[in-house]
């Protein structure tokens, strides 16, 4: 297996050389690199932020130094062209929940990557783009937020590799372990407002505090719909206003009905999910 790590605290991913995950990459069951996106920004501050479109605080990752990063760590990758795209691991509070079951998915890729993002997070279009070149896969340890992706790396990096046949001595101690208003972030860019061939929501353009307030609202809604649905089933419906229940609606998500209702009942959609898009 090989593994890259995208990060602009290099320093922070040095105890993947230590320990079993060391011995690993000595003993030639694992490659190992880390790739600094800062060495790809072109101005003389080798700036890789810039402010949010859309206000709010806190800044965000510039796509271009991680498009560039990642595509100069494809070009030194494998390189079968048989095999599989590698699966860029995003790690973000927004993401897909890290299990023991998604460690065994990954261990089982010839080639991972994971986009250590800092600040607010990485530019959407950057995601976006990623995903004609890799497999991309946002991923969360839990409902809580760190400073940055590389804690995150760090213990998904130790979850994955350990089921690599080979690094762990006793192979059947595996087979013995045991396994914040209440909806995700929603999508964020920055700076350029065009980025190869991609285009920054107009609402986040307007400077219409209001519509973007309600889109902000619409995309957390549904992109908590899906890929967190139990954090909508937690939710009271009767402190959401009818825009947002008509948003859930389209997710599949309906109140119960009846004198104590106050759950959810949900029908099974079958439709592609959605790149974010401004209200009609």
């Amino acid at each position: 297996m090989r593994i890259d790590v995208l990060s602009i605290f290099p320093e922070y991913l040095e105890p993947l050389r230590l320990s079993l995950i060391g011995k690993a990459v000595t003993d030639g069951l694992l490659e190992l690199s880390v790739t600094d996106p800062r060495s790809f920004a072109t101005d003389r501050h080798r700036t890789v932020d810039d402010t949010p479109y859309g206000g709010g605080a806190g800044m965000v990752m510039k796509p271009e130094p991680w498009a560039l990063a990642l595509e100069s760590v494809l070009q030194a990758g494998p390189g079968d062209a048989a095999a599989s795209p590698p699966v860029l691991v995003v790690p973000s509070p927004a993401g897909e929940v890290f299990t023991q079951d998604v460690a065994y998915e990954l261990a089982a890729e010839e080639h991972l990557i994971f986009a250590c993002g800092r600040y607010e997070g990485i530019d959407e279009r950057f995601l976006e783009w990623a995903s004609g070149e890799v497999r991309v896969r946002p991923m969360s340890l839990g409902d809580y937020v760190l400073n940055g992706g590389e804690v995150a790396v760090l213990a998904m990096t130790e979850a994955v590799t350990r089921l690599i046949p080979g690094v762990i001595g006793n192979p059947e101690s595996l087979a013995e372990e045991s396994h914040t208003g209440g909806l995700l972030e929603y999508p964020v860019y920055t700076k350029p407002s065009e980025w190869r061939e991609r285009s920054v929501p107009e609402t986040l353009l307007s400077g219409h505090h209001g519509r973007i307030a309600r889109w902000h609202r619409d995309q957390q809604l549904e992109r908590t719909a899906r890929r967190r649905p139990d954090m909508i089933f937690a939710l009271d419906p009767a402190t959401l206003d009818r825009a947002d229940l008509a948003v859930l609606a389209e997710q599949g998500f309906h109140p119960e009905t009846g004198a104590n209702a106050r759950g959810w009942r949900r029908e099974v959609l079958h439709e592609e999910p959605r790149k974010p898009t401004d209200m009609a």
